[in-house]
């Protein structure tokens, strides 16, 4: 997903792996730090369960386990200011608890393409039980899966267990402490936790 309808190169960012974390409904994600404009983005998550270097497009979709819901949770505000400076994104993506996921939905069948398992699925983020993005969770992607996959895989080296995700549509907007995070997409499990106080030892499943 992205902004771009002409489809220029995609651009990719890391988050480190003690940022990801599985939510129930009774999870809640600490206010982060330093930051005074936390941002929503629901995105489609993709599991790896093979990988390696330059994979193709077509082999691509044998290299998925499965798909999960998630939120990208950025500090917005350092991250303006980080694009302003032409500086490195990390402090505003990268900080404790910032990817909540969803349980990971093994793909039904191996040999079929991303597409196949989640095709017409919207995918869906509320705050407060009002809808704040909605996009059908294949279509409008610029870049499909398997695209996806094998670009990444040109710049670093895939794993198993490797989590991706893939781009969040229209309608990021700010979270306050007490909001509810719902995010759901056609069958895969939902992805949902509450904003509580600031405070970065909090665990975030309770």
């Amino acid at each position: 997903m992205g902004y771009d309808p002409d489809r220029e190169e995609p651009f990719f960012f890391q988050k480190p792996p003690d940022a990801a974390f599985s939510t129930t409904v009774k999870s809640q994600v600490p206010y982060p730090s330093a930051t005074h404009d936390l941002h929503h983005e629901a995105e489609l998550i993709v599991a790896l369960k093979d990988g390696g270097s330059n994979i193709s497009i077509e082999k691509a979709s044998s290299c998925i386990f499965g798909y999960a819901l998630g939120c990208d949770l950025t500090r917005r505000d350092l991250q303006s200011k980080a694009k302003g400076m032409r500086r490195p994104w990390d402090t505003a993506k990268g900080f404790d608890f910032s990817a909540p996921c969803g349980e990971i939905w093994p793909k039904k069948d191996p040999s079929s393409t991303s597409t196949d398992d989640l095709k017409g699925c919207s995918l869906e983020c509320r705050v407060d039980g009002s809808l704040r993005q909605k996009a059908d969770c294949t279509n409008l992607m610029i870049w499909s899966i398997e695209e996806t996959i094998s670009a990444l895989s040109k710049y670093f080296q895939l794993s198993s267990g490797d989590l991706i995700m893939t781009g969040t549509p229209a309608g990021v907007s700010s979270l306050e402490i007490g909001n509810k995070v719902e995010i759901t997409c056609g069958p895969l499990p939902e992805c949902s936790f509450s904003m509580a106080e600031r405070g970065i030892n909090r665990c975030p499943s309770h």
